[in-house]
């Protein structure tokens, strides 16, 4: 019986070429589609687990609570939590600090840096967190004093083929020369995890002499800390702890009183690390939970409006079948045996489309995968495996999608049929589901234009907006500070450079992303602000074209501008500098959060800034100047409150600003200015328009995927509707004839088939504009400026909506209204 329902079925499938391929072809689509974005969807949700005891392992994060800022949320806590951690909690059985670095390798006398930042670590770090070693005993490979672990793509990059362990490495770090053997290697971190390092080093208290705060103070929040429980430890327990650990541990800076919640500390499993709260200071861009559900919705999404445009084009085609069903029931063919064989026709339909989709998907992972940055494997066994996701897809998108054309089929009454003597019959009703049908899809498609819309329109808005300089004609060069003596002379000979407008020093610069935070308190309060405190010099906000709103500018006449403090913590010289007291100048936004009214308001006042040793809780500061706000991170991150202090030394940043028309050749030669004052310092420079665009190419991806989605779902419902307008056309074809001979006009006839398909179109504004609009007001939220949900873009992505379905249905229409009466009359 089922060979003879397969024959049936290839029979019929052969006859009508045109519908078993657009039937195909939008759920192939569809499939392709939903099939990808399961991916991504999967590759978000995985990363981290592949991590031995990823269950029991946890990042150790902080969270800092401002009254009038709000939180920042920070992957990263001060190193002192990873003793204190386990000495103080049971249920920890091993914690680990580490900072980030990247120092100088010098190999066979070529100055290089690490791909990415290196990790200075504990030497249990491989126990706390269990990176599969290639070589090495997570016990001991960190053991020595001075010991490096690489991965292998490091390790390959300096050594070849050959052995790496037991080399030796010399390395530049902190100003000092020393070599470093390596032993051990582990795999290269997947791209699934939020960590990424391409070496690990043994962290050498001694290395921190000359500033032990690095590794002693509580405020100094600049280091990674895992800790790892025991098995069957409760991680709810000791988040219970935490509170009153802080209170323990944490000191409460001269002057100010204890705020409980100025300071919030949790432990995060590795595991929900790429997708949690906390995104700031991390070292590889996060997502977020939403994302994730979006993005899945949009699977769904375009697999029903293929599942609807299957269901439509199978009912409207039904019609044409009715003699078939008539003469197979006079015959003896029972409902059942009908509903089987259009079941296994739709389902091979079906079937075809998978493998389409599967061919589809194998060729554009790779392509999707380096969009986004992502590694989209596909496999379809093994752990990792998506059959059973191919087979739920095909079962039950193919039973859902074929059951009730093929109960339509089967419900034919035989004697209305054969009295009709000719192959269609009206199929009855009043088409509602249909037009119910076609309302979806286009709502679904007309949601998906208004979102591609937005979100260009936001990635657009955030890469032009003002962000407080002038982008254009601006060159960052790092590593300054690795310079050490010779930066001075360096930045001055830079400065000579034909094409160079200016330059300027200092500790910030747009897409750096790094984060310095002290306390501000105005005198006559008792309660702190949170602020950014960054070291600039005079040329700084002139080259970064930043305007002065009140005051006036850093200038080396000034003895109490100039703050600089020994590279060594050196608390003599910091009390000195408490004492004698400071000038600086603080953003618009500073100014607000400090209190004051205008700018011109915070013009020689004074504020406590707790940055260096004293025993009266800070340095005394006057506000010279206030700028106005800058930007240097992304807009999803809240504009911070900044205060600048000028130094002579210590900025590890120099900023630019050129005048010529070719900058490449400019930079040439800065790099040769580089390389003869610092020879041993690696040169790194980045215009500062790719660096601002860089901190938004998720969001960049995110737009090509709703993009991709966008015109796969037009795609998908203009295929449908221009099926269903051919078929319903054709049993139309004795009305339209007999409309032509009273005399309407082939513009007439167009008008009103048109309209007849618009309607559902119009209709499905109505479903998708309010879900767009929650949509995308909630993801517009994420960022801190952003544009207005404007009318225009649901205006505009309904009239495209119904200028797609005029187009699709006004072509055939054209054909039909175009024909002979004659021909029409004669059609029945």
């Amino acid at each position: 019986m089922f060979r003879h329902y397969l024959l049936m079925g290839v029979r019929t499938l052969a006859r009508s070429r045109a519908y078993s391929f657009s039937n195909m072809f939008g759920l192939a689509a569809g499939f392709a589609s939903c099939l990808l974005i399961l991916l991504f969807v999967r590759y978000e949700l995985s990363f981290d687990r592949w991590l031995p005891h990823a269950d029991r392992t946890y990042q150790v994060q902080l969270s800092l609570h401002d009254p009038e800022s709000g939180a920042v949320d920070l992957q990263m806590a001060p190193y002192p939590a990873a003793a204190a951690l386990a000495g103080d909690f049971p249920q920890v059985e091993a914690s680990a600090g580490s900072f980030t670095a990247r120092p100088v390798i010098l190999r066979d006398g070529v100055a290089t840096l690490p791909e990415r930042d290196a990790l200075m670590a504990d030497a249990n770090f491989f126990e706390v967190v269990s990176i599969p070693l290639v070589s090495g005993d997570p016990r001991t490979v960190l053991s020595p004093a001075n010991s490096v672990v690489l991965s292998r793509s490091e390790a390959r990059r300096y050594f070849g083929e050959r052995d790496p362990v037991g080399q030796v490495i010399t390395i530049l770090h902190r100003g000092q020369r020393r070599d470093v053997r390596v032993t051990g290697m582990f795999e290269d971190l997947p791209a699934n995890s939020h960590m990424r390092f391409p070496m690990v080093f043994r962290l050498n208290p001694s290395d921190y002499a000359d500033e032990p705060g690095l590794i002693a103070d509580w405020d100094n929040i600049s280091g990674y800390v895992y800790a790892r429980l025991r098995p069957g430890a409760d991680p709810s327990a000791v988040a219970a702890g935490l509170p009153a650990w802080v209170r323990r541990h944490v000191p409460v800076p001269v002057g100010e009183r204890r705020r409980e919640n100025g300071q919030t500390y949790q432990l995060t499993r590795v595991t929900d690390v790429h997708l949690g709260r906390s995104q700031t200071a991390a070292m590889t861009p996060g997502s977020d939970s939403k994302t994730i559900v979006t993005f899945a919705g949009v699977a769904l999404m375009i697999l029903a409006i293929a599942c609807f445009n299957f269901i439509n084009l199978s009912t409207a085609r039904a019609a044409r079948r009715a003699r078939e069903v008539g003469v197979r029931k006079v015959l003896g063919a029972r409902r059942r045996q009908l509903v089987a064989q259009f079941v296994t026709e739709s389902m091979m339909i079906v079937g075809a489309a998978m493998l389409v989709a599967l061919a589809a998907v194998e060729l554009a992972a790779p392509m999707l995968g380096n969009l986004i940055d992502a590694d989209l494997g596909f496999d379809y066994f093994g752990s990792g495996g998506l059959w059973l996701a191919i087979v739920g897809l095909v079962g039950g998108v193919g039973l859902l999608a074929t059951i009730y054309p093929a109960l339509v089929l089967a419900r034919y009454q035989p004697g209305k049929v054969l009295k009709a003597n000719r192959n269609t019959v009206d199929i009855g009703g009043s088409g509602r589901l249909r037009n119910l049908l076609a309302a979806a899809q286009f709502s679904v498609v007309i949601g998906f234009l208004v979102c591609t819309a937005v979100v260009y329109a936001q990635t657009l808005h955030a890469r032009t907006v003002e962000l407080g300089y002038e982008r254009q004609g601006l060159i960052r060069i790092d590593n300054l500070d690795r310079a050490g003596a010779s930066a001075a002379a360096l930045v001055a000979e830079v400065r000579r450079l034909p094409g160079v407008e200016s330059a300027g020093r200092s500790t910030i610069a747009p897409g750096t992303g790094n984060v310095s935070v002290t306390t501000a308190t105005l005198s006559g309060r008792t309660e702190p602000v949170s602020i950014g405190l960054y070291k600039v010099d005079e040329g700084f906000f002139g080259t970064m074209g930043t305007r002065l709103l009140a005051g006036r500018n850093f200038s080396s006449r000034h003895a109490l501008d100039e703050s600089t403090l020994p590279s060594a913590e050196d608390g003599d010289a910091e009390r000195a500098l408490a004492a004698r007291g400071i000038n600086v100048v603080v953003s618009a936004l500073g100014a607000q959060r400090l209190g004051f009214a205008t700018p011109a308001a915070a013009i020689g006042r004074e504020v406590r800034l707790g940055f260096a040793e004293s025993e009266r809780g800070g340095v005394p500061a006057t506000i010279v100047g206030v700028v106005q706000d800058v930007r240097y991170r992304s807009l999803r991150e809240e504009l911070a409150p900044m205060a600048y202090r000028y130094v002579r030394e210590g900025t590890d940043r120099l900023v630019l600003r050129y005048s010529t028309a070719d900058p490449t050749a400019l930079l040439e030669q800065v790099r040769a200015v580089w390389r003869s004052r610092a020879p041993d310092v690696p040169f790194e420079a980045t215009f500062v328009e790719d660096a601002v665009a860089r901190m938004y190419d998720g969001d960049a991806a995110r737009g090509h995927l709703f993009f991709a989605s966008s015109a796969l779902a037009v795609a998908i419902g203009c295929l449908g509707l221009f099926g269903l307008a051919a078929f319903l056309a054709e049993r139309r074809t004795m009305e339209i004839g007999l409309r032509k001979v009273f005399g309407a006009k082939v513009g007439d006839i167009v008008g009103l088939l048109v309209w007849q398909f618009s309607r559902p179109v119009l209709f499905a504004n109505l479903i998708a504009w309010p879900v767009a609009w929650w949509v995308m007001r909630d993801w517009l939220d994420g960022f801190t400026d952003r544009i207005a949900l404007s009318p225009a873009f649901f205006v505009g992505a309904g009239l495209v909506g119904f200028a797609i379905a005029a187009a699709t249905v006004g072509g055939h229409a054209l054909k039909v209204a175009r024909g002979r009466p004659i021909d029409a009359l004669r059609y029945e």
